[in-house]
């Protein structure tokens, strides 16, 4: 029996080989996915809470979005901010899983998900200027 190479961890004994740089990649994934919908959640808690405090209706409509008055809001405790800015980190949340996962394939060399990744980065980002083009024109 000879010793498995460097980088087969148990591909001597027949068990899977691994990838520590693919499994801290995986762990720092998870880690942003976790992070990113724990924050997102916690600051539509806040609005709502906010919202409740001020004894506004969740029914009520809400004033349209707005980036440049996000600060604001969030600097005065409007509810709007909170809410605004939790949808925004739960929507941005999975492009920056892919973009994590663009740098970890660069690193790794792997040029057909990096091509792959870009691309997908590619299409978010046309959706959102097609977006904010249109939401301007229409409002």
């Amino acid at each position: 029996m000879t010793a498995a190479p460097s980088g087969t961890v148990g591909a001597a004994t027949g068990g899977p080989a691994t990838d520590p740089a693919g499994d801290r990649l995986d762990l720092a994934i998870a880690r942003l996915l976790s992070i990113g919908t724990y924050v997102g959640i916690a600051l539509l808690v806040a609005g709502f809470g906010l919202m409740l405090l001020a004894g506004r209706s969740p029914f009520d409509s809400p004033p349209p979005f707005n980036v440049s008055r996000l600060p604001g809001d969030l600097a005065a405790g409007r509810p709007e901010g909170a809410l605004w800015l939790g949808l925004l980190v739960l929507i941005a949340t999975p492009s920056a899983r892919v973009a994590a996962s663009l740098i970890g394939y660069l690193r790794s060399g792997e040029r057909g998900m990096v091509a792959v990744s870009a691309a997908i980065l590619v299409v978010v980002a046309a959706g959102v200027l097609i977006g904010v083009v249109l939401g301007e024109t229409a409002g």
